[in-house]
């Protein structure tokens, strides 16, 4: 979503750093940048001036003029007004659950701003993370399906939705879901109101008497943040009658300029507790201000990319990886695996956004390598034409065989000499491991083994984080062993695919 204002910032901060000394008319024309840049993302006008302001004030100021490195103490400066803009330096704001149960929730918003998908998602985390168990009502009588479209969302999420019973009233659901939710032990009850296509008197009146009846101890509304600065008039709109608890926005893996995500906290005064990353029932990411002001100046979020390898992880093959690589072994089934493990976390293209450095050029240079998605479906594939000796005994692999996988898999024959090589290579790291007696790597990674070692993050990685909560640019950010990853690098990074661009 932010790709657009995170290049200009980029090329603005570029231009500073490359310099010995600044001045104040220096400072005043990346100002003018930085400004037209955030009105170009759609971020709210008052809002980029109270940013510009701020940064202006101390950007100025001696100890930016004195300093050794003045072009990466302003960076540091914009990181932390950023930081402000978003909602602050504070830790991330949660959902208050506490109290007598059941707890209710109450969503909110205009149709087609994803609200029934977010509740089924909002569901599957508390469930997941709070321990908490889950009901979800769906209280739109009035959208077609809307009903049934919750109860297939709540199957995929693993949690209960109230039974449908037609001919009753928005107001008579959620009576009847609380009621529910006390009889047989529900610790939280999620109600998913109707939405309009514009906010009108009767929905507003609706939404009030739900309130009246459920007295939820969080009203979320759920904003489509490809809508820019509408979705900031609608979340102060349905403040107004209903006073908000916090918001969710959608759809930030889109394509939009990201101005609703700057400005919602800035003009609301509302704290913004999760975000919409995907269509998938567990797409759902914990707001996190610090984290998303560096992914947008190009420092990534290496913290958050850790937290997703170790959540989307499976245990037992990682611990089942563990032990055989323990013995120096590592076989095609086992890079199968890692593969599905690398797209269970969104695949290169998710995991690449969360990484330093990763510009539209490095991307560029990933995609000119072929380096994407793709590929890893076509390894998939290339390793699920094999048969099973193949997979556990590769140095069998003759010209007739890889001929007969390539068929198989639709690819030519250079691209499983490719996978075997891929492969060969990370068996013989897993056997300098297994003698060294390390008993894993990072969750998830091709290349990485299947858990984290003893002392938590690789070392490169750990470095990195540190540097990001610490708000400076990280360091020693390499991924090594990314699949088709060899001694080249993409942007600059190390460890990151290379290789020549297609012709």
């Amino acid at each position: 979503m932010f790709d657009s204002l995170s290049e200009r910032l980029t090329g603005i901060f570029d231009s500073l750093t490359g310099r010995g000394a600044l001045s104040e008319k220096d400072v005043d024309a990346a100002l003018r940048e930085i400004r037209v840049a955030l009105l170009e993302a759609d971020v709210a006008l008052p809002a980029v001036k109270d940013f510009t302001k701020r940064v202006r004030e101390k950007a100025v100021g001696e100890d930016v003029i004195r300093s050794v490195s003045p072009g990466q103490q302003v960076i540091k400066i914009v990181h932390d007004a950023l930081v402000d803009l978003l909602g602050g330096d504070g830790e991330p704001e949660g959902l208050s659950l506490a109290g007598e149960p059941p707890v209710a929730i109450l969503m909110a918003g205009l149709q087609g701003s994803g609200k029934t998908t977010t509740t089924a998602k909002l569901a599957k985390r508390i469930s997941e993370r709070e321990k908490k168990k889950v009901l979800v009502a769906s209280l739109d009588t009035r959208r077609p399906a809307a009903m049934e479209q919750l109860a297939q969302m709540a199957e995929k999420a693993g949690v209960n939705c109230l039974p449908i019973v037609t001919g009753q009233s928005a107001v008579e659901i959620a009576k009847r879901a609380m009621s529910a939710g006390r009889l047989q032990g529900y610790d939280v009850v999620i109600l998913d109101t109707a939405g309009r296509t514009s906010i009108d008197e009767d929905m507003m009146a609706e939404a009030a008497k739900i309130a009246d009846v459920a007295r939820p101890r969080e009203t979320l509304l759920v904003a489509d943040a490809l809508t820019g600065q509408d979705a900031v008039e609608t979340a102060r709109r349905f403040d107004e009658r209903l006073k908000l608890t916090g918001l969710i926005l959608t759809r930030m893996d889109g394509d939009s300029r990201g101005g609703a995500a700057l400005s919602m906290r800035w003009v609301t005064g509302l704290p913004i507790k999760f975000l919409g990353v995907s269509e998938k029932v567990d797409g759902l990411d914990a707001f996190d201000a610090r984290r998303l002001a560096g992914r947008i100046l190009g420092r990534g979020d290496i913290v958050s990319l850790v937290e997703r390898a170790a959540q989307d992880v499976d245990q037992e093959k990682a611990e089942r990886l563990a032990r055989k690589m323990a013995k120096g072994k590592f076989d095609l089934d086992d890079l199968a695996d890692q593969l599905g493990q690398l797209q269970k976390m969104g695949g290169l293209g998710g995991i690449m956004g969360f990484l330093p450095g990763m510009n539209k050029q490095a991307k560029a240079q990933m995609a000119a390598a072929g380096m994407d998605d793709r590929m890893l479906k076509r390894q998939a594939a290339i390793i699920s034409s094999m048969t099973r000796e193949e997979r556990a005994k590769p140095d069998i692999l003759k010209a007739s065989r890889k001929r007969r996988i390539a068929a198989g898999a639709g690819v030519d024959v250079p691209d499983v000499n490719k996978l075997l090589k891929m492969h060969r290579q990370m068996a013989d790291m897993m056997k300098k491991m297994g003698k060294k007696g390390g008993k894993g790597g990072f969750p998830g990674m091709p290349g990485m083994g299947g858990g984290m070692p003893p002392g938590g993050m690789p070392p490169g990685l750990d470095q990195a984080a540190g540097d990001l909560l610490k708000g400076n640019a990280p360091k020693g950010a390499s991924l090594p062993g990314l699949p088709g990853s060899g001694s080249g690098s993409a942007g600059g990074l190390p460890g990151l695919p290379g290789g020549k661009p297609k012709k």
